[in-house]
C-alpha cells in the first residue's frame, strides 16, 4: 500500500525544517569517513601500541596487519540490574565471532546504567534523566580512541539506549549495531503486581508481602516484562533499523539469544568502514527512521518518556522533531497492542502473538511506515517482517504470520484496539504538556476539578494518607522539571491516584515532571512546559483553582480570571529541599543548563549547528 498522506506530510515538514541542521550533520560525518581501509591506519605507531598492548597474540597479529576490521564494544553491563546482567558474557561471544571471521573486537568502554525501578521515589532518581547525557558522553569517550571500524552497542533500559544512541550519533560516521539482551521470562502477572501495590497503599498488606510480590514479578535476568521505557526502547531500535530483524524480545540465556549476538557481530563487520558497503549509523537515523520510531511508539502505546528521548535522539542526528509531530501522527496511527499497563499481557505474550514481525508487517500494509529506509540489515523494513528461531543449531527467519496469534494482545492496523495512537499534546494558558490516553477509558478523557497543589510526591502521599484527597481533584505537582530537580519520575503517585479514581472520584494529574513509562489509567498532563523553575504559569496555580483537562480537544485550561492570575506572585521551591547528597551536587551545572522538556530535557544541544 502507498504511504499514508499524513505520514508523508509530517515527514516532509520535518525534512524541510531540519534541512540546514541535517545537512551540516551529514557533511560532518561524511568528512570523517574520507579515506580507505581501517581508521586506525591513520594513527601513529605509539597510539596503536597503547591500544593493542593488552590484546592476545592472535588479535595483535590481525591488528598489526591493518587490513581487517576492529569492532568497538560499548557496554552498559552491571550485575545489579536484571536487564543488563546478561551482557556480562556478550563481549566474549562477540570477540569469538569476530575471530572466526578473521577480525577483532575490543571493549571500547562502559557506560553507567541506573535503574528507575530501584530509584523510584528516592533521591537517586534525580540523577536519572541526566544520566542519559552522561551515557552519551561516556559513549563518545569510549569511541574517541578512534581504533574502530564499526561498533556494537549493548544496552536495554530507560536512559541507557537513548544515551548510547545519542553518543553513537556523535560518531555517526561509524557503522553500528544495537544489541539487546531480551526480557526475563514471565513471572507474577503485572495485573497481580498492581493489585498488591494498591493493597499496600491502602494498608491492607505489609512490606514483607509486598516485597514477595515484587520479587515474583522481577525474578530473573532480563528486562522487566511490562511495556515501559525499557521495552519501548527495544521496539524503537528494531523499528528504526538498528537491531537485527526479530531480535528485540528474545529471552536471555537461550541458544537463540547467543546466535543473534554472533550474527550482530557478523553484520557489524559486513557494514564496517573500509568494507564493500559501509553503513554509517548517522545515515541510517534520518527523518524517515525517526518518523518510523514515532509510529511504532504510538502503535504500541509506548512510554511517554520517549516524547523526551526521541526529540533528543533526533536532534543528535540534526533532525528537528516536535511534540506537534507526535500529535499529528497519533491522529492516524492506530493502537495495535494491549500490553501492560495498557492491557494485561506482558512483552513475552506480545512476542508469542507475532511480536515485532507481525507489527511491522501490518503497519507496512496500511501505509503507516516508511519502507524506503536504510537499516543495519539492508534497505527497507521488508526484511523485518519475520519470525526467527533455531533449527538444528542454525538461526533461521521465516515470514511473519499474516494473522495475530492472540488478538487480545496484538491486532492488525486495519482492525485495531482504537483508531488513534493514544498520545496527545495539551496546550492552553498553562503551557504545553503531553498525555497518554491509550490506557485511559474515554469517559475520563475530560476532567474538570479544583486544584490541590504540591511541590513533591511525598507531600501528595502525606495528603492522601490524611484523607485530604477523597474528592474530585486535579493534583498539581510542580518543581519537578529538569531545571528544578532533574525531572525524576513520579511513579509513587500512580497507585495513590488510581485508588482515588477507583473510589469514583474524578481525578487528574498536572505536572512539569515525568511519570513512569508504565503510567496509564489516570489522566495525566505531564512534562508541562515551561516548568515552574523557569517561571512557568504552573508556579502561580493555587489550591482551589478550577482546571479542565480535555484530551479530546487537546486543551489544558485554567478557569481563573486572567487579570487575577497575572497578579499572583510565582511560588518558590520548598525551603530546605536538598540539592546535595546522593551525588546531586555533581549535577548542579546540568540543572542550570537543562533544556525544556519539549526540547528533550537534557543538556546536550542538537547537532548540525
Amino acid at each position: 500500500m502507498s504511504l499514508h498522506p499524513l505520514i508523508n506530510e509530517v515527514t516532509n515538514k520535518i525534512i524541510a525544517r531540519s534541512s540546514d541542521r541535517r545537512g551540516a550533520y551529514l557533511e560532518r560525518i561524511r568528512g570523517a569517513m574520507q579515506g580507505e581501509g581501517p581508521r586506525r591506519k591513520r594513527l601513529a605507531c605509539g597510539n596503536l601500541a597503547h591500544g593493542y598492548a593488552a590484546c592476545g597474540s592472535g588479535d595483535k597479529e590481525l591488528l598489526f596487519g591493518e587490513r581487517s576490521p576492529n569492532l568497538g564494544i560499548v557496554t552498559s553491563y552491571n550485575d545489579m540490574l536484571s536487564a543488563h546482567q546478561p551482557f556480562e558474557g556478550f563481549p566474549e561471544i562477540i570477540k569469538g565471532a569476530a575471530r572466526d571471521l578473521g577480525a577483532t573486537a575490543q571493549v571500547a568502554g562502559g557506560v553507567p546504567a541506573m535503574c528507575d525501578g530501584v530509584t523510584q521515589g528516592q533521591p537517586g532518581m534525580e540523577l536519572s534523566l541526566f544520566s542519559r547525557d552522561v551515557i552519551a558522553m561516556s559513549t563518545a569517550i569510549g569511541l574517541s580512541h578512534d581504533l574502530f571500524d564499526a561498533a556494537l552497542y549493548l544496552g536495554v533500559c530507560d536512559k541507557i539506549v537513548p544515551g548510547l544512541l545519542i553518543g553513537a550519533l556523535s560518531f555517526g560516521h561509524l557503522p553500528g549495531v544495537f544489541v539487546p539482551a531480551g526480557p526475563m521470562t514471565s513471572g507474577l502477572s503485572n495485573d497481580e503486581k498492581a493489585k498488591n501495590r494498591k493493597l499496600y497503599a491502602k494498608g491492607l498488606i505489609g512490606r514483607d508481602e509486598l516485597l514477595r510480590s515484587e520479587s515474583a514479578a522481577y525474578h530473573s535476568p532480563g528486562t522487566c516484562t511490562f511495556y515501559g521505557t525499557a521495552n519501548s526502547n527495544q521496539m524503537l531500535m528494531e523499528m528504526m533499523g538498528l537491531h537485527l530483524p526479530g531480535s528485540s524480545f528474545v529471552n536471555p540465556g537461550t541458544e537463540l539469544r547467543d546466535s543473534l549476538t554472533r550474527e550482530a557481530t557478523e553484520v557489524a563487520l559486513r557494514n564496517a568502514l573500509g568494507g564493500p558497503a559501509p553503513r554509517p549509523l548517522g545515515e541510517i537515523i534520518d527523518e524517515k527512521a525517526i518518523v518510523n520510531g514515532v509510529v511504532g511508539l504510538l502503535a504500541t502505546g509506548g512510554s511517554t518518556n520517549h516524547t523526551l528521548h526521541l526529540v533528543a535522539i533526533a536532534a543528535a542526528a540534526g533532525v528537528e522533531l516536535s511534540w506537534d509531530d507526535f500529535a499529528a501522527l497519533s491522529s492516524v496511527v492506530p493502537l495495535c497492542t494491549r500490553v501492560y499497563p495498557n492491557g494485561e499481557a506482558d512483552v513475552n505474550h506480545f512476542a508469542a502473538a507475532g511480536g515485532m514481525g507481525y507489527l511491522i508487517r501490518t503497519l507496512l500494509e496500511e501505509g503507516l511506515l516508511h519502507d524506503d529506509t536504510s537499516t543495519v540489515w539492508g534497505e527497507g523494513l521488508a526484511d523485518y517482517r519475520c519470525e526467527i528461531g533455531i533449527r538444528e543449531g542454525t538461526l533461521f527467519r521465516s515470514a511473519a504470520p499474516n494473522k495475530s496469534g492472540d488478538e487480545s494482545v496484538l491486532r492488525s492496523a486495519a482492525d485495531p484496539f482504537q483508531e488513534s495512537g493514544g498520545l496527545q499534546v495539551l496546550q492552553g494558558p498553562l503551557g504545553r504538556a503531553v498525555i497518554k490516553t491509550s490506557a485511559v477509558v474515554p469517559k475520563r478523557h475530560i476532567i474538570e476539578g479544583p486544584a490541590r497543589v504540591f511541590s513533591s510526591q511525598e507531600d501528595v502521599r502525606d495528603a492522601f494518607e490524611a484523607g485530604e484527597l477523597n474528592r474530585d481533584v486535579v493534583v498539581v505537582v510542580r518543581f519537578q522539571g529538569p531545571r528544578s530537580n532533574g525531572m525524576p519520575e513520579l511513579h509513587a503517585l500512580t497507585p495513590l491516584l488510581g485508588i482515588l479514581q477507583d473510589k469514583g472520584f474524578s481525578v487528574a494529574l498536572v505536572t512539569d515532571g515525568r511519570m513512569s513509562g508504565a503510567s496509564g489509567r489516570v489522566p495525566a498532563a505531564i512534562h508541562l512546559t515551561p516548568e515552574a523553575a523557569a517561571n512557568g504559569p504552573i508556579a502561580r496555580i493555587e489550591d482551589g483553582d478550577l482546571i479542565r483537562l480535555d484530551a479530546t480537544s487537546g486543551r489544558l485550561e485554567l478557569l481563573v480570571d486572567e487579570q487575577t492570575f497575572s497578579r499572583r506572585t510565582p511560588a518558590q521551591p520548598q525551603s530546605g529541599k536538598s540539592d546535595r547528597g546522593i551525588g546531586r551536587e555533581l549535577f548542579a551545572g546540568f540543572r542550570a543548563a537543562a533544556l525544556p522538556a519539549e526540547e528533550g530535557g537534557g543538556v546536550l544541544k542538537e547537532s548540525g549547528r
